[in-house]
């Protein structure tokens, strides 16, 4: 909120004070009132709501106590007049040197405007993508990255100290099914007769990383195609009806790759790690390069593996409180004792974990490293998964409330009037890599980040690389390049920028939209704060929509640069500067936006 909301903060407490010493509020008396911003100039600059929310504790009407709360204010410096309005707002008006403070703050403080160390000392989690890495990251992996950084820096910008975190699956069931399916493609290189199976991973990156596998060591890892096919179930057979809907007609898909996952285990022996880890290494460093490419970074890529030992000791914490029983040979957490719709499996029959289990485990970790809040950004689709975790901690004894999770919605991607369809098993699907070459980084960024992220996204790729009004990121960054237009214009006329007769002159900017930029530019610490602590970038990007659009409009409808036969004129001069210093200020505050949402700010487009 601007500077001048202290002022009138403290003016209307001595008010409260001064109403209970005169007992017309009780003295244990909550102030539950706000200062905003007002949203029409002709009602000042800021309204508060006291009058409305004591008056029936005061007994007293809401225009009568703010009559009477009005009296009581102290004259300040910087507060022009004070009006009531309606049922009983009070609204501030403040004088010229209150109003233009603002762009003496943006001219002082430049990229650090907006940002504050209100939760200095405050230590927060944000665990973002987490992709399991078995292929390179497709579109929608895309908006949980976006949205992930965005929410990381925002957090930043307001003090808290921020650990970003990627937790890589490299311990589980599809990391096998990878390494499985990177083996057969190594036996297919063999020149064995091996039947791609129906669940493993299909596509020709698989073949890639089986390459060099191939080079390094011949034939060397081979086994007999009808040794893997050891008592491994048949295949899925599906069959497609008329409508084109496919219906299982025999096999087991699931228990055929299972089996062949065994039978690559027992044959490869010590062997079947070398394919486990140069598919991970192959995957994992794709999508460390194509986020960084993506400017995005992380302090720490957490791995599954390092986490296999603590998962015992999660269980047998569950235990000793408990909160585990077994049953038809599965070990059970008493989920729902905390309000999940059922209990939950950590550990099979056979003596394998669950998903859940390492879960378990992450999670109290990530407390145990003292994290004052953790938020984690997963898919939609894990929406059932929340309780359970959050039933975890709560049971070991953590508070759940330390946890945020946020679902982002799933993205489709359109091409004219087609929509691409995506699956990373077969390979069929449009990548991050890919949408970022077509469209650019900062438009991807933008449109991932412009929507709440419970809401649907339909990535309209046309509108993405436009360059028009309709395009939100284009209009924003077009606002900066524009005034780095006028100010490399000056020197074509032999002018340059002083702000020091700017600020002299800055009385000057009297029309009503100019009253409004300095308004708007005033509420982006405010709406910084707020999209911060509400994990809602969009707050932001509605902000700069909102900025960008009210530039344009006053620089279309109002000369800023002298014309040639001006250039003599010290009024005209004078009004120059104080536009020039408007403008800067508009363009640093659209700059720190764009660069806390990860977009560049270019200079010329």
């Amino acid at each position: 909120m601007s500077e001048q909301v202290p002022v009138i903060e403290e003016s209307l407490q001595a008010v409260i004070e001064t109403l209970k010493a005169q007992q017309v509020l009780p003295e244990d008396w909550q102030n539950n009132s706000t200062i905003s911003r007002t949203k029409d100039q002709a009602h000042g600059d800021f309204a508060s709501n006291l009058a409305m929310v004591a008056s029936k504790v005061a007994g007293m009407k809401p225009r009568e106590l703010a009559e009477k709360i009005v009296s009581l204010i102290p004259s300040h410096d910087n507060i022009a007049k004070i009006e009531i309005a309606g049922a009983g707002f009070i609204n501030f008006f403040l004088n010229d040197n209150a109003r233009f403070a603002v762009l003496d703050n943006i001219m002082q403080l430049k990229g650090e405007f907006g940002t504050s160390q209100d939760f200095a000392g405050k230590k927060i989690q944000v665990e973002f993508v987490s992709a399991n890495p078995t292929s390179s990251l497709h579109v929608g992996h895309g908006r949980g990255a976006a949205f992930g950084m965005s929410v990381a820096n925002l957090l930043e910008a307001v003090g808290y100290q921020v650990g970003r975190e990627y937790y890589v699956n490299d311990a589980g069931r599809q990391m096998d099914i990878l390494a499985t399916s990177t083996y057969l493609r190594y036996l297919e290189l063999c020149g064995e007769p091996i039947v791609f199976p129906t669940n493993a991973y299909q596509g020709d990156y698989v073949k890639d990383i089986a390459k060099p596998i191939f080079a390094d060591f011949g034939d060397k890892l081979k086994t007999n195609w009808q040794n893997m096919l050891a008592n491994v179930p048949n295949d899925a057979v599906y069959k497609t009806d008329d409508k084109g809907e496919k219906a299982l007609v025999s096999g087991d898909k699931e228990g055929h790759i299972d089996g062949l996952i065994d039978n690559a285990k027992a044959n490869l022996g010590d062997n079947y790690k070398i394919f486990h880890e140069k598919a991970l290494y192959s995957i994992l460093t794709d999508i460390q390069d194509d986020l960084a490419d993506f400017n995005v970074h992380f302090d720490q890529w957490f791995s599954e593996k390092s986490i296999q030992d603590d998962i015992l000791p999660a269980l047998d914490l569950l235990n000793e409180r408990g909160f585990l029983y077994e049953k038809d040979g599965n070990l059970w957490f008493k989920s729902t004792e905390f309000g999940d719709e059922k209990d939950r499996v950590v550990r099979r029959a056979n003596g394998q974990f669950t998903y859940f289990a390492p879960d378990i485990a992450y999670h109290k970790n990530k407390l145990d490293r003292g994290f004052d809040r953790i938020i984690d950004v997963w898919g939609s689709d894990h929406h059932g998964y929340i309780k359970r975790v959050k039933s975890a901690l709560t049971a070991m004894g953590y508070d759940e409330n330390k946890m945020d999770v946020i679902l982002v919605q799933f993205v489709t991607l359109w091409r004219g009037e087609e929509q691409v369809q995506m699956s990373s098993r077969s390979g069929q699907f449009v990548t991050l890599r890919e949408l970022r070459e077509e469209v650019g980084n900062d438009a991807a960024r933008f449109y991932y980040v412009a929507r709440k992220p419970e809401q649907h996204i339909d990535f309209d790729l046309e509108l993405a690389k436009s360059q028009s009004k309709d395009n939100a990121v284009y209009y924003i960054q077009y606002a900066h390049a524009r005034i780095c237009s006028i100010l490399e214009r000056l020197e074509t006329h032999g002018l340059s920028a002083d702000d020091t007769l700017g600020k002299q002159y800055q009385s000057l900017l009297t029309k009503p939209i100019e009253t409004d930029l300095i308004s708007l530019l005033s509420a982006y610490p405010d709406t910084l704060k707020r999209s911060a602590t509400q994990y809602e970038p969009h707050i932001l990007t509605n902000y700069l929509k909102d900025l960008a659009s009210l530039f344009h409009a006053w620089y279309n409808d109002n000369r800023i640069l002298p014309k040639e036969d001006e250039i003599g004129d010290q009024d005209k001069l004078h009004l120059m500067q104080a536009r020039l210093r408007l403008s800067k200020a508009v363009r640093q505050v659209v700059q720190n936006g764009l660069t806390l949402l990860g977009l560049s700010a270019p200079t010329s487009m």
